[in-house]
């Protein structure tokens, strides 16, 4: 991690004073995609400019930065992917990377930015503007033929990933995602969309392990942080949401073998004005899949409709679920010192399956009200205890 760091400082002194296409050194070659053929008037397409800055930097025996200078930078979808010869990768961006305005070039992709294979690659810095809000609005008029949209930054299988003072503005769809991946870090990233954005997820992390979120800010129309099948051993640390749908385990049960969620920590979050607060949903369908060791420490929630939730019975639309059972099965899930305001009475709720009662919920010191009134809880085929001072009432 020191050679990562001395590497980095080294590759920024370098670019902040030249517009080459590449110095050398000992230890970095940094390649400046000004000198790839970009151009930072927003205008010009540079998408060819920055793959060639990707593989060249690929191909370096050395440590390599890519280096986007202030300005912004038309791009189209492009995926950075190979097995690289070089030891590591980081991108520097001091400019904004903006999306196509007409949604649909985007819109029929998946992603609009993607890694895939690839290991010690770092993003650090920059923005990303996926110009999503015309489709959102395609999305929500009546009867209009509309693409699904695309993820702004994916990463999938790949290992040693680290993403530090990231802005991602206006997903078309999820602003990042995770996906069969170990040891990924996420620091400092901050994400906006409107409030009643569709499916802009901020981040969301499956089939991975070894991940991290930490000290980010995420505004946004659906969850904040979104954990699917295969997770294991995620820490979120300093995270603050709203508006958007909370922190989610879920939507589990999709199909019937799925992986497991476990080892997940979520630590000193703030929810404002969000749907909900800590949340673990499943669809009511058949399923081996399970979740457990879950830890929910220290959260402070300003108005949230349901700061605490399990929904095993997540149904939308009662299409290929009604009169179904969840078959996912949930224990060991500690809430711990979580304070704030309900914007509903039913500031606890779980509602887990008929088949398969969640086991080993813990309330240790929780303290939620709505209106300044006494707050209520709700439990259906749940087994656990209440320990310290928990308001609402335990129904435990």
């Amino acid at each position: 991690m020191d050679k990562f760091f001395s590497t980095l400082l080294y590759a920024f002194l370098l670019v902040l004073g030249t517009n080459n296409l590449l110095h050398s050194s000992a230890t970095s070659t940094i390649y400046n995609v000004l000198r790839c053929g970009a151009k930072g008037n927003g205008i010009t397409d540079s998408t060819q400019a920055f793959a060639k800055a990707w593989a060249a930097a690929c191909a370096s025996n050395e440590s390599a930065t890519i280096y986007v200078p202030k300005g912004r930078y038309l791009l189209g979808s492009v995926a950075f992917r190979s097995e690289c010869k070089s030891p590591s990768i980081t991108f520097l961006i001091n400019g904004t990377l903006v999306a196509p305005t007409d949604y649909r070039v985007l819109g029929q992709a998946n992603n609009w930015l993607s890694f895939e294979g690839v290991s010690h690659v770092s993003i650090i810095g920059g923005a990303l503007d996926a110009k999503g809000t015309s489709l959102w609005a395609c999305k929500t008029a009546a009867g209009s033929n509309c693409p699904n949209g695309a993820t702004t930054l994916s990463i999938t299988k790949s290992n040693n990933i680290r993403i530090n003072g990231l802005l991602s503005l206006n997903s078309q769809m999820y602003h990042i995602v995770i996906n069969r991946c170990q040891d990924v870090l996420v620091e400092g990233a901050k994400i906006i969309a409107a409030g009643d954005s569709p499916n802009t997820d901020g981040i969301h992390v499956q089939q991975s392990r070894n991940v991290i979120i930490k000290s980010s800010s995420i505004k946004t129309g659906d969850d904040c942080i979104s954990i699917g099948p295969g997770t294991n051993n995620l820490w979120i640390e300093r995270v603050t949401c709203g508006p958007g749908h909370g922190i989610s385990i879920g939507s589990l049960a999709k199909d019937l073998d799925e992986e497991g969620v476990q080892n997940v920590t979520v630590f000193k979050t703030v929810f404002t004005g969000t749907t909900n607060g800590l949340r673990i949903k499943s669809w009511a369908r058949p399923s081996n899949g399970f979740v457990r060791g879950i830890r929910f420490i220290d959260a402070l929630m300003q108005n949230v409709q349901h700061p605490i939730i399990i929904d095993q019975n997540y149904c939308p639309h009662n299409l290929n679920c009604p009169g179904q059972i969840s078959g996912v099965k949930i224990s060991d899930v500690i809430y711990q010192d979580i304070r704030g305001t309900s914007a509903t009475p039913i500031a606890i709720k779980f509602d887990c399956s008929t088949k398969y009662p969640c086991k080993g919920i813990r309330l240790h010191n929780v303290h939620l009200r709505h209106l300044k009134q006494e707050a209520k809880s709700s439990c259906n085929n749940v087994i656990g205890e209440a320990l310290g001072l928990v308001q609402p009432n335990s129904c435990l």
